[in-house]
């Protein structure tokens, strides 16, 4: 068949990889397109294009504070959890990377592991500790306990990258009288910066697709939007439009984070440390 291909000179290469990027797109499509239309179109018959084209759906999520609370408690918690994943997770990769002592291995697995277990299986201890402690409904709460599956693997990302420094670089640093703060923040870190930016990318993307802990241990203060979708069915019924308009400004971020690391995760892919 390749050499037929070859012969014809007809390559099926293009053809499979738009069927494949059409075949990912379209349930995006399909949600872009619902949150243009009003309940009674949607319920109504499928159409591939609004025939009332409307933005109320959006200007609801925007105004009506039940809604868009959801996306800003999300980004607050996400972005404390990835700067504490990262905060926690470079002296740990780095001693990891750099010395060897015993149980080094067997501590590393063990990390691992946690990053193994599903969230369900943590959910009821962590609420009733933060429920003890009165940290239950907030910010951190949700930050923290995320940190039990994003310390593990941005500690197994950032100790690849920093395997890949030579350790010539940290000793003729010393060498030259730096200390190892001013080291580590002003020579080692910008070496690693793709592993940085790659470590962040995972942390982001799962604390914000996160649902379960995060709706356990939140009930009104600090709901992320994932949990306040669930609330599907109002008085007047599911509001499809509102949901659509929802998973779509949902999607955006994510999207974002993508944009502005893509060249790490590429570098990250090219080194094999991803």
């Amino acid at each position: 068949m390749s050499a037929s291909a070859t012969r014809t000179g007809f390559n099926p290469k293009p053809f499979v990889m738009g069927f494949y990027i059409l075949f990912l797109l379209l349930p995006i499509y399909w949600l872009l397109i619902m949150s243009l239309k009003t309940n009674a179109e949607i319920v109504g018959g499928i159409t591939l294009w609004p025939e009332n084209l409307t933005f109320e759906n959006y200007q609801t999520i925007l105004t009506d504070r039940s809604w868009y609370i959801g996306y800003v408690n999300s980004i607050i918690y996400v972005t404390l959890n990835t700067a504490i994943s990262i905060a926690v997770a470079l002296p740990a990769a780095y001693a990891f990377s750099r010395y060897n002592f015993m149980g080094d291995k067997h501590l590393f697995f063990w990390l691992l592991t946690n990053r193994m277990a599903p969230p369900a299986v943590f959910a009821l201890p962590f609420f009733q500790l933060y429920s003890s402690v009165g940290l239950f409904d907030t910010h951190i709460a949700v930050a923290l306990a995320h940190c039990l599956f994003n310390v593990p693997l941005a500690v197994w990302i950032l100790e690849g990258f920093m395997r890949g420094v030579p350790k010539e670089i940290d000793e003729t640093a010393y060498i030259d009288g730096y200390s190892f703060t001013r080291f580590f923040t002003r020579i080692f870190m910008p070496l690693i910066a793709s592993g940085i930016g790659v470590t962040a990318f995972f942390c982001f993307m799962f604390s914000w697709v996160e649902l379960l802990l995060s709706r356990t241990l939140t009930a009104t203060e600090a709901k992320p939007i994932a949990a306040i979708m669930t609330r599907t069915v109002g008085a007047a019924g599911v509001d499809w439009g509102v949901l659509a308009a929802a998973g779509i400004l949902t999607i955006i971020p994510g999207a974002l984070v993508i944009y502005f690391v893509r060249n790490y995760i590429a570098k990250g892919f090219a080194l094999g440390r991803v």
